[in-house]
């Protein structure tokens, strides 16, 4: 496209303050998108709770990225992402990009009710985030000397750097002849790591010596209760935590490289930019 062509374009980023809408939204900018960053409480309000929200935020947009909170796999994904896939169509947005995860069958009804409502979608199945390490709930104890999690010692995962997933988006719906369109892609990182591994990799880059501790899925959830995470939730991730780190995503996947034409960025060289940025900083 045109430099033109892109300042007439508009992008709808949901979750624009969160982990992938943030790097989304400037990766957007910087390839000379018109962003529009919505999010609760932001210029752009936008609720996945309140439909009264949602037209606003969509009318005038052609393309959207939807990331849905807290999970993709939680029980009203499903309903809230079709519903909002259907208005955005008819409000012409032409193109949507959905944030998925890799491996989690409990995603699969929000995905499909996506591609139900038609127009040129598009799903990310991601990997675990690099960003898992350096921000949300475990920042705090990938900072001190253990991590404790559910995922088993040995368990190999594909982590992925978050700002591969925001490139891709804005490749794909950037993409002038939509070949992308009705596509579900398979997004890694271009190594296999245990959790172990990688705090390894953040105890390099920091000069700090930190200790992975596995533990069973509903020994985590009695954690998880302890941190003050409500029932339902709680029950909810102990559950897809029994089943996403069984090993079905020890594999790499080449989609990353396909849409953008390089590697995707090495957990390593997160660690160390992470850390020169002060990620992991104890007061």
């Amino acid at each position: 496209m045109t430099q033109s062509e892109h300042e007439t374009r508009t992008v709808l980023v949901t979750g624009a303050t969160g982990r992938t809408g943030s790097r989304v939204a400037a990766a957007a900018r910087a390839a000379g998108l018109t962003v529009r960053a919505a999010s609760r409480s932001g210029a752009v309000p936008f609720d996945w709770a309140d439909p009264g929200t949602w037209d606003a935020a969509l009318a005038g947009a052609d393309g959207a990225y939807l990331a849905y909170p807290s999970d993709i796999g939680a029980p009203d994904a499903e309903a809230a992402v079709g519903t909002l896939a259907r208005r955005a169509m008819e409000l012409g947005v032409r193109r949507t990009v959905l944030l998925s995860a890799r491996g989690e069958d409990q995603a699969r009804p929000a995905e499909e009710a996506l591609a139900a409502a038609g127009g040129d979608w598009t799903v990310l199945r991601c990997a675990w985030f690099h960003q898992n390490f350096s921000e949300g709930p475990l920042r705090e104890q990938v900072s001190g000397p253990e991590l404790v999690f559910a995922a088993p010692p040995e368990l190999r995962e594909p982590f992925l750097d978050v700002r591969d997933i925001a490139d891709v988006t804005v490749a794909v719906l950037d993409a002038p002849d939509g070949r992308y369109a009705g596509r579900t892609l398979d997004l890694t990182g271009p190594e296999l790591l245990t959790w172990g591994e990688a705090l390894a990799a953040v105890a390099a880059a920091t000069g700090t010596a930190r200790t992975y501790l596995g533990v069973p899925a509903a020994a985590y959830g009695d954690a998880l209760r302890g941190f003050g995470v409500p029932e339902d939730e709680v029950g909810f991730l102990v559950e897809l935590f029994t089943t996403l780190l069984d090993g079905r995503n020890a594999a790499l996947s080449g989609d990353v490289a396909e849409v953008l034409g390089r590697a995707p960025r090495a957990f390593g060289e997160f660690a160390e930019e992470a850390a020169a940025a002060g990620a992991w900083k104890t007061p």
